[in-house]
């Protein structure tokens, strides 16, 4: 598995956004940047879980740990090394 931006870029351009043109760069807000919906939160939830094989509590939803790329890259390291 790459570096999990870029894994999380590539859904997020070919699965959620509908702008292909766009270029998401890592500290871009996801959420008030309108590229993420809350239907699209969910979605990004279920992919992660799959694609990374973690749970995402729901707790752990906020928009702390996913309003960036560079926030939910974060999240994804806090969370492998049992820090959340």
């Amino acid at each position: 598995m790459g570096d999990p931006k870029q894994v999380l870029r590539k859904y997020i351009n070919e699965e959620l956004q509908t702008d292909d043109e766009a270029e998401i760069s890592d500290d871009a807000n996801l959420l008030t940047g309108g590229m993420v919906d809350s239907l699209g939160v969910l979605k990004l939830v279920s992919f992660i879980e799959h694609e990374f094989e973690m749970e995402v509590a729901d707790e752990e939803v906020t928009v702390d740990n996913f309003r960036s790329l560079k926030d939910i890259g974060d999240y994804l390291e806090r969370k492998k090394q049992g820090k959340t």
